[in-house]
């Protein structure tokens, strides 16, 4: 299930959050994800959170946005890899018409995860914290976009 977080949410989110870059990001050191984990759970209580709870009501995974913006997909390490950041990437293209986003340019499996899922890139661009390539990438909902979304929505039914 997926539903908006609440401020009960916010330690598991933010566990969530500093896992996931650490293991994703490992060419960036640990210390900048662990040194900024508790500025990031203050912004995750304003943030527009969609969080994905398995059938335990259990948080495994969640998508942070900012308006059309993604600010990013994080799923909890046991859970990767089952389709859980598919789903909270198919909710959010449910409800808005363009989505933009940053990607790591090292980051290869991500890239491909949004090229499948219709996204270009828009342009590169280096993250001033860390110094690192990155890739803005663009998603807009169009007539082929939504007959595919449909038809894959259907075949689930």
């Amino acid at each position: 299930m997926i539903r908006k977080s609440n401020p009960n949410d916010i330690n598991r989110i933010a566990e969530i959050w500093l896992d996931t870059n650490i293991k994703v990001h490992s060419f960036i050191p640990q210390d900048y994800w662990k040194n900024y984990s508790e500025k990031i759970k203050k912004m995750f209580l304003n943030a527009e959170i969609y969080v994905y709870q398995d059938e335990k009501n259990e948080i495994q995974g969640f998508i942070g946005m900012n308006h059309s913006y993604i600010e990013g997909i994080f799923v909890w390490k046991e859970e990767r890899s089952k389709g859980i950041g598919k789903q909270l990437l198919d909710f959010v293209k449910s409800i808005k018409p363009e989505l933009t986003l940053n990607v790591y340019q090292k980051n290869e499996r991500a890239i491909k995860f949004y090229e499948r899922e219709n996204f270009r890139i828009e342009k590169e661009e280096l993250d001033e914290n860390t110094g690192e390539e990155e890739y803005l990438m663009i998603w807009e909902r169009n007539d082929m976009n939504e007959k595919s979304e449909r038809k894959m929505y259907k075949s689930r039914i």
